[in-house]
């Protein structure tokens, strides 16, 4: 293989005569897992930064495994992730009868031939070829022979008459120059006996018909590469350039699991990662630009090529893809996190309780909280537990730490604030600060002693968003209503026990 190590930098990129078509094409048995979310950006990437296209086609031929929910889960999560694609969606399934008629060309041209062998001969060649140290597997029994010999009442499968000797190669865009020896290869079924067409075969034929230039895919896939080169030399089709891409696996290095984050997309979006933090994150699994880590959709396109993608697995890291999605957060707008919360809701198990609460005034406070609130979250869902004192009901639920805190000198303090705060106009970050400190000063105790009974009393827990601008997020009347809850039947009391009343806060 040849090298094909990352570069530093990327050569300016032209578009060439021939327009690039890439395609994803997805299995419809289960989610899109994050693998092939990669591969989907992959393809979108290197498509888009050449000015081309990038087709969508859903390999639905096993019947008994691909499903409808499936299949909307696959355009869900792409739609999600922000790739879109070109033209229509193709279904396999739905080409049969092309994959068929392809097959019955090779047949009149002599690149294939009906198999009539019964599976005990298929068994008995199997195990003298192991036994023999042999990769292939089929003895070509009916690569010659004359038609007329078939037994009666057999369907035969179709195969295609692979070269026997020589060598079939790919120059591949990430792996270099990969290649096998024709001796090892079978002659692979194109057709089964039921006439339904093999993945080998359907795959070249409508990657072809598609106008698909360039194959990115992962390297489990790489194998698969000289049984379809063999395929598009038969039909004397041009062959498109590959690209296998390693796969990606837990931090650990082992195979990805659950526990390392092989997910479907769906579940990204459950925990409250952005769209654009997860093609960021996706991006450099596996490719890398320099030491560039962070990248606008605008730089991933100008910046991806095939070429930098490396040739080790890529790590799955779930620490860094919570502080690239933090990066992310805090650089959002506030209206644009409010409406990714509005579209996280629904995946949310109490998302339809809290999707009731966002009254106009309620968005309002939403707002008003979202810049202190985004500074301290990682994801959607961290932002949104934040933000429970928003919306929580009077008399607001303390947690453990909160109740501690607010004793009754605490509680003293706090209705001595409700006097100090209720002349306040306008209500502001600013003006209530000033009124607090105004009322330390009087009361002869540190802002700390006032400022943490008062969040313990506004939000329910002793850690929040900076207190002053949790006042003008909930505003005057709830905030004073929220601090009567707290305070009781609680007058201040001048002396020293004011002043020494809680613990004192930093």
């Amino acid at each position: 293989m040849t090298d094909t190590s990352a570069t530093e930098t990327v050569a300016p990129k032209t578009v060439p005569a021939e327009t690039v078509v890439t395609r994803f094409a997805p299995s419809p048995t289960g989610f899109l897992h994050i693998g092939g979310a990669r591969t989907a950006l992959f393809n979108w990437l290197y498509a888009r930064a050449r000015g081309g296209k990038m087709l969508l086609r859903i390999e639905d031929t096993d019947r008994a495994r691909s499903t409808d929910a499936a299949i909307a889960a696959i355009l869900d999560g792409l739609t999600w992730l922000g790739l879109d694609w070109d033209g229509d969606t193709v279904y396999q399934f739905s080409r049969v009868e092309r994959h068929r008629q392809v097959v019955e060309s090779l047949l009149a041209s002599g690149g294939a031939y009906r198999c009539y062998a019964s599976q005990a001969e298929l068994d008995a060649m199997r195990e003298k070829a192991r036994a023999e140290g042999r990769t292939r597997l089929y003895d070509g029994l009916w690569r010659d022979r004359d038609p007329a010999e078939a037994p009666p009442g057999v369907q035969p499968v179709v195969r295609l008459k692979a070269p026997l000797d020589g060598e079939t190669a790919i120059d591949d865009q990430v792996q270099g120059r990969v290649v096998w020896q024709n001796e090892n290869l079978d002659d692979l079924v194109l057709l089964r006996s039921d006439g339904t067409p093999t993945y080998m075969l359907a795959v070249v034929v409508d990657d072809h018909d598609m106008g698909v230039t360039h194959v990115i895919r992962g390297d489990d896939h790489l194998t698969n590469a000289a049984r379809q080169k063999q395929i598009y030399d038969a039909l004397g089709w041009p062959v498109p350039t590959f690209a296998h891409i390693p796969l990606i696996h837990g931090p650990d290095g082992s195979k990805m699991s659950k526990r390392h984050g092989a997910l479907g997309v769906d579940a990204y979006r459950a925990m409250g990662y952005l769209p654009a933090a997860m093609r960021n994150y996706l991006v450099r699994l596996g490719w890398s630009h320099g030491d560039q880590e962070i990248f606008t959709t605008e730089e991933m396109i100008a910046a991806f090529d095939l070429p930098q993608i490396g040739r080790s697995p890529a790590r799955f890291d779930f620490a860094k893809l919570e502080n690239l999605n933090g990066h992310y957060i805090r650089s959002t707008a506030d209206g644009d996190l409010l409406a990714a919360l509005d579209g996280l809701l629904p995946h949310l198990a109490d998302g339809a309780a809290l999707a009731a609460r966002l009254t106009p005034d309620m968005r309002a406070k939403l707002l008003a909280a979202m810049p202190g609130l985004k500074e301290r979250a990682k994801t959607l869902v961290d932002l949104i537990e934040q933000a429970r004192f928003v919306f929580a009901d009077r008399p607001i639920p303390l947690d453990d730490k909160a109740r501690a805190l607010l004793t009754a000198d605490a509680k003293r303090v706090i209705a001595g604030l409700i006097g100090a705060l209720a002349p306040v106009a306008p209500w502001t970050a600013e003006a209530t600060e000033a009124a607090v400190r105004q009322f330390a000063e009087t009361q002869g105790i540190k802002l700390g002693q006032v400022a943490q009974p008062l969040r313990a009393a506004l939000t329910g827990r002793t850690t929040s968003p900076g207190i002053f601008d949790v006042l003008a997020a909930l505003g005057k009347d709830e905030c004073l209503g929220r601090l009567a809850d707290q305070a009781g039947d609680h007058d201040l009391a001048p002396g020293p026990s004011t002043g020494t009343a809680s613990t004192p806060i930093s």
